[in-house]
């Protein structure tokens, strides 16, 4: 079968160095690295293997990072722990295990374990003593302790809405407030991946770059079907999008049903997940924004920008308009 996720993302992270820190029972050869490595040839991505005690774990990832000097930790489960207490750098803790011991018992991982990935110590088994549990919970008492204004620009956590493993998201959101459910569960997959990581690593790329794109506003009206689903196309015009703009959702805000804010909401968060986390806009008066395309079924001639009026004989469905934006390429 045809991998869909064969695309690479040749402008992202150029240069640059990526530390990725993997789970319990894991190691450094995790199919995440590698699929990292693909996605973004012209990063480097490094990956050790981690101690099993947390206390040298610890103690090698800040030596690695001092020696260096990366761009971006991403860090999974117990990784994502670790990652958190990486101050000083930008960071992406997905699913992270803030309660590592706790985890550890409740998941029914005490006594002989076996490594899911090849370290190159060639240890393989292990055995998870409450000694060791104990360790987990000693270190986990440190997350959160250097949180300040700076590091919660730093730090976005990632959450899958179905993880049945680790639930912190509430935890994470007391202390920073870039925390974002996905479609997924807890292991990190290639379509979590694909759909929801790379659009927060753009994020982080064009901060660093100060890189601005153009912005392409979409209105709520050209989304749903009559039956409340998304229109055919839909997903596949957005993701091309996202590849050369910042996209924005432009919803209604009727002052006299605020529940329908709240609804709109959760219908974009349901549909786009992660990447369009923050990109809702809610205002009556669309054509005051500031934008370089509006895409809406209502006419706009007083858009500053380029107004594309969805439905129109030019733009019947959204396959009109990946064609129109292929055509452009991105200006």
């Amino acid at each position: 079968m045809e991998n869909q996720y064969k695309k690479t993302f040749p402008d992202l992270m150029v240069g640059k160095k990526i530390i990725y820190v993997h789970g319990f029972m894991s190691a450094g050869s995790t199919h995440t690295a590698q699929i990292l490595r693909d996605y973004m040839p012209q990063a480097t991505v490094i990956a050790p293997d981690l101690p099993i005690h947390p206390e040298e774990a610890m103690a090698l990832l800040r030596n690695l990072v001092d020696a260096e000097q990366p761009d971006l930790i991403i860090g999974t489960s117990m990784g994502g722990m670790y990652t958190e207490m990486l101050y000083g750098t930008d960071r992406i803790c997905v699913n992270p295990a803030f309660q590592m011991g706790a985890t550890i018992t409740e998941s029914n991982m005490m006594g002989k374990q076996v490594f899911q990935n090849v370290r190159q110590d060639g240890i393989q088994e292990v055995i998870v003593t409450k000694a060791l549990v104990k360790e987990y919970k000693d270190m986990t008492e440190n997350c959160f302790k250097q949180v300040d204004a700076k590091e919660q620009e730093r730090v976005f956590g990632l959450f899958g809405d179905a993880d049945p493993i680790v639930h912190t998201f509430d935890l994470f959101s007391e202390h920073y407030p870039q925390a974002i459910h996905f479609h997924g569960e807890h292991r990190l997959i290639e379509k979590a991946i694909f759909h929801y990581l790379m659009p927060v690593i753009r994020w982080i790329d064009d901060r660093q770059e100060g890189r601005e794109r153009r912005t392409v506003l979409i209105d709520k009206d050209t989304l749903a079907d009559a039956y409340g689903k998304p229109k055919s196309s839909l997903h596949k015009a957005y993701e091309l999008l996202l590849d050369n703009y910042n996209v924005y959702f432009v919803c209604p805000a009727p002052t006299n049903q605020p529940s329908a804010i709240s609804e709109q909401q959760a219908w974009i968060e349901e549909t786009f997940s992660a990447p369009a986390w923050n990109h809702a806009i809610f205002t009556n008066q669309p054509q005051l924004l500031y934008g370089d395309y509006l895409i809406s079924s209502t006419a706009h001639d007083d858009f500053l920008g380029t107004a594309l009026r969805f439905g129109s004989d030019e733009f019947k469905t959204w396959e009109d308009v990946i064609t129109y934006f292929e055509r452009l390429g991105g200006q």
